[in-house]
């Protein structure tokens, strides 16, 4: 089985960095979504720590470890990273990122995540989100407080329960999916889902790949640039990355 994938990071249209950090490797079909948090760059040198970090332990462990221990590892691993860098450097003292990532070994598909930025998945004209996010108005939806439309409009939604780096120790949800042909997966930051509504994303989606078993690396990255054209239009008020990949 084949991966299809394209991805993007754009600053947005308020923002004056790209506190976003993207990392593709096909040749391992490792796909990584950071977003950093934390004033003086500490957002932007988290973000970009934690897609080499977790390459890095990737590679020097896959031989050894199964793949959830392997994704859990290079997420925690990237977390003892930043920490550490920022207990040397004051000035970036409380930084931190989300991360997201997928890890395709085989006939599965493994995800890791903490923080609020998303792995989704498009199979049949239906969009599932695959993560769990880490923040304040998730904790009121897991508690029944609060309807997922309700959550679209609270002010604190931006605040974070668990973020890569901000701690010396943190939890990692790891999830694991069967690849069924022809599905599509896609890692995001909020730049995206917080601008961009479930059904918006499936109807640009679907616009752009009608079959995705006949989809092209052109029409992947046309939906891409699609996809973050859409934030932008919407505000733009935050970055946005975007990883799609297909199993064809």
């Amino acid at each position: 089985m084949g991966i299809l994938v394209s991805g993007k990071s754009d600053i947005g249209l308020v923002r004056k960095n790209n506190q976003d950090s993207i990392y593709l490797d096909p040749s391992i079909h490792l796909y990584v979504v950071a977003d950093g948090m934390g004033g003086h760059s500490g957002g932007e040198i988290a973000s970009s720590m934690a897609v080499e970090s977790i390459p890095k332990f990737i590679a020097s462990n896959r031989n050894r470890l199964g793949p959830s221990e392997l994704v859990e590892g290079a997420v925690k691993f990237a977390n003892q990273n930043i920490f550490q860098f920022a207990e040397e450097n004051l000035a970036l003292k409380g930084m931190g990122t989300t991360v997201v990532l997928l890890y395709f070994a085989g006939s599965n598909l493994y995800i890791a995540n903490v923080g609020d930025s998303r792995a989704y998945l498009i199979n049949r004209g239906n969009l599932f989100q695959l993560s769990r996010d880490h923040s304040l108005v998730q904790e009121k939806i897991n508690f029944g407080l609060y309807t997922r439309e309700d959550a679209a409009k609270d002010r604190m939604k931006n605040v974070l329960v668990r973020a890569v780096g901000h701690e010396e120790k943190v939890d990692v949800d790891v999830f694991t999916y069967r690849i069924l042909k022809n599905d599509l997966f896609f890692i995001c930051s909020d730049g995206l889902h917080g601008k961009v509504s479930d059904r918006d994303i499936l109807y640009i989606v679907e616009k752009n790949i009608i079959d995705p078993g006949c989809a092209s690396k052109q029409d992947i990255e046309q939906t891409v640039s699609s996809l973050v054209k859409q934030a932008n239009l919407n505000g733009g008020q935050d970055n946005i990355s975007v990883i799609m990949s297909i199993a064809q």
